[in-house]
């Protein structure tokens, strides 16, 4: 019997070393990237750019690679040292009265912060809404140049990838679609590191 995730629990691909993330672009950055395992210098390190450890989440975000501006799947490999020093160093995207002193507490800490967190309900091969949650991490400044040019360890282009998991749902193949997932376990971090960001 499986059991039900925790509503606020980051699920991920990771070695001992490494945690795998996924973004979505255009063609022109996307296999640039791939190709050479690192963001071109055509990438703006000066805007926020959004990280998903979730495959399925990035699938619902990019409509499995087909919608405009998001037709190149990469899977980014990057270091936990850079992923955890992100994660302690972001606040959430919206006030949260159980999170937050108060509304300007909140406000002080999204202008202190280079990163920020949402917690968006996690999808199921039909990109329907799971009554957990999945982590999207937002950087930017000194987190998203930390990001392109010191954590990433390689990309790689799953665009096929997600054309293949979508093609067996479609052909009303889950349990096939779900042999090709990668394979995303709860992610360890110490008791209480993630406080901050959990309501």
């Amino acid at each position: 019997m499986s059991v039900t995730p925790q509503k606020h629990q980051i699920r991920a691909l990771h070695s001992a070393s490494t945690i795998t993330v996924y973004q979505a672009y255009d063609p022109a950055i996307g296999l640039p990237a791939a190709r050479d395992g690192r963001f071109p210098a055509t990438w703006k390190r000066e805007r926020m750019t959004w990280i998903k450890p979730s495959f399925l989440w990035m699938m619902y975000r990019c409509g499995w690679g087909a919608k405009e501006g998001q037709r190149t799947v990469l899977a980014v490999e990057i270091e936990r040292e850079g992923f955890e020093w992100a994660l302690r160093n972001t606040c959430l995207s919206h006030y949260d009265p159980d999170v937050h002193e108060s509304r300007d507490a909140w406000r002080r800490e999204l202008r202190r912060a280079p990163a920020r967190v949402q917690w968006d309900p996690e999808r199921d091969l039909r990109l329907r809404a799971l009554p957990y949650r999945s982590l999207q991490l937002g950087l930017a400044g000194e987190a998203s140049r930390r990001y392109a040019d010191e954590w990433t360890v390689g990309i790689t282009d799953v665009t096929a990838l997600a054309h293949a998991v979508h093609a067996r749902v479609r052909e009303g193949d889950p349990e096939g679609a779900g042999r090709l997932l990668p394979e995303e376990r709860p992610y360890p971090v110490a008791d209480g590191f993630l406080a901050h960001l959990c309501p």
